[in-house]
């Protein structure tokens, strides 16, 4: 007979229950389950150069290989939240868990682009379903001071899956091929799913209707956009000329098209995905924007500096993914020390300082000539931008939920988190088609510079949000998570 204990059957005078030992064996199955989601996003990058090698593809298709999985896992994780609510998370995450390891196997054993952009897609959609799920069921398999701990866990996830994903991803694209970061995560799904359905309580939903429509509409909204900021590169070539820009005007129109008929279905829609009203608070505008520009830094940094480091500096991709770590320690430093900042400095100055810090490091890796010492300017560049990228990530969710209900603080969450996701295709698709502008050689450290001096623009930009648009005095720090729950 089972010994875990029913979830939701307390008084509400009874202390909380103590969690059992299945308990935290469910808590570490569900943390593995998202470390392959959060992997596969660093894993990817450190594999472009090889992946393009491979299967010959050029700037615009090798951002795809990026942005395909960002948009589809962001476009739907609101809808994938709720489709958890309504059906039950136990089922959503399996669903999840089972597209996301057949995708990957799609992925793993691609013969061209277009296969393997179709299998990130998919892999996107089997993370939507998944993420939010699996973060649900930690927030009720857990009570008291024992789910503020099992919170802690997972957000770590991030922050591991963050540098394990640039080693792991070196180490198995320099030995049995890029093929494998995709193939690694068939086992562990395999061996996940069963385990899940035997061990982690089953919940029926609470039922009620489903905005489809508007999951959809916002993904191909996310998508248009993508399209349309890739195809700039393409208007550097002169040959092209008026015929350059049809692409680009039909992505947009699609893109405005999609963003109306999402407004005027959330509108109507009785359960709409995202209420309107939520999105006309200039808290969680302000945060969705900073998220947006913060995941966008992070994103091209990664996917710049790692094509930099493979086809200008001649590094192998384990090496470059050594060359990443101090990042990584950067990021998880900085947004520690973020988290103390905010209880004696305002949310608008630590998230200004943050940005500021990015946009000196994306300066200084426009020094970059294809000849520089790997420790001045890039590490210092890398580190500089990391360092501030640790706090913005801290202060976006802090000014989006800081002045919020707390009936609507998971909606805000997700809002922003949503950004997360999506802000980072958006940042790959517009550093791509500088350097396409810039260059139609991968080998030319101009373009990078470029590049990075876009990095640095979005980051200066997102200073001047901060200080515009964020409401000055403090916030509870207290209240806010130690790091991202996606």
């Amino acid at each position: 007979m089972s010994t875990h204990r029913p979830a939701g059957h307390m008084s509400p005078d009874a202390p909380p229950a103590a969690p059992t030992t299945r308990d935290w064996v469910v808590l570490a199955l569900l943390c593995i389950a998202q470390f392959m989601l959060v992997l596969d996003v660093t894993a990817a990058n450190i594999a472009l150069p090889s992946i393009a090698s491979d299967l010959r593809l050029g700037t615009s298709d090798l951002t795809w290989v990026i942005t395909a999985y960002a948009v589809t896992f962001g476009g739907l994780m609101l809808l994938g939240g709720r489709l958890a609510d309504v059906l039950g998370r136990r089922r959503l995450l399996v669903t999840g868990l089972v597209l996301f390891t057949v995708s990957s196997a799609l992925c793993g054993l691609a013969l061209d682009g277009v296969q393997l952009i179709a299998g990130r897609a998919v892999q996107g959609v089997g993370a939507a379903l998944l993420s939010p799920a699996a973060l649900a069921s930690v927030s009720t398999l857990f009570t008291g001071a024992a789910r503020t701990r099992a919170l802690g866990v997972w957000a770590g996830i991030g922050a591991s899956g963050f540098a394990v994903g640039l080693l792991a991803s070196g180490l198995l694209t320099s030995g049995p091929g890029w093929r494998w970061i995709f193939l690694v995560n068939v086992p562990i799904g395999v061996a996940l799913i069963p385990l899940l359905l035997r061990m982690l309580p089953a919940s029926s939903g609470i039922g009620g209707r489903i905005d489809l429509v508007g999951g959809l509409l916002a993904t191909v909204f996310a998508a248009a956009l993508v399209v349309a900021l890739g195809g700039l590169g393409g208007l550097g070539d002169a040959a092209g000329g008026l015929a350059s820009w049809w692409p680009i005007t039909l992505a947009l129109g699609v893109a405005v098209l999609a963003l109306v008929l999402f407004v005027l279905q959330e509108r109507c829609h009785p359960a709409p995905l995202v209420p309107l009203g939520v999105l006309r608070r200039r808290p969680v505008m302000t945060g969705l924007a900073l998220m947006l520009l913060a995941s966008a830094a992070m994103l091209s940094l990664f996917f710049l500096a790692s094509m930099y480091l493979q086809q200008v500096v001649g590094l192998d991709p384990f090496q470059t993914g050594l060359v990443f770590l101090p990042s990584a320690v950067a990021t998880v430093i900085s947004a520690h020390l973020a988290s103390r900042a905010l209880a004696r400095f305002s949310v608008r100055l630590v998230a200004a300082g943050a940005f500021a810090i990015t946009a000196a490091g994306g300066l200084v890796l426009t020094q970059l000539d294809g000849s520089s010492a790997l420790w001045y300017p890039l590490i210092a560049g890398l580190v500089l931008v990391s360092f501030g990228l640790g706090p913005a990530f801290l202060t976006a969710t802090a000014s989006a939920l800081a002045r919020v209900d707390v009936h609507e603080a998971g909606l805000a969450s997700g809002i922003v988190n949503t950004g997360h996701e999506i802000g980072g295709a958006f940042g790959v698709a517009a550093v791509a088609s500088v350097i396409g502008a810039a260059s139609a050689s991968l080998l030319d450290p101009g373009a990078y510079a470029r590049g990075f001096a876009a990095l640095a623009i979005a980051a200066l930009a997102a200073a001047i949000v901060s200080l515009v648009f964020i409401a000055p005095g403090r916030i509870d720090s207290s209240a806010l998570p130690e790091g991202p729950l996606h």
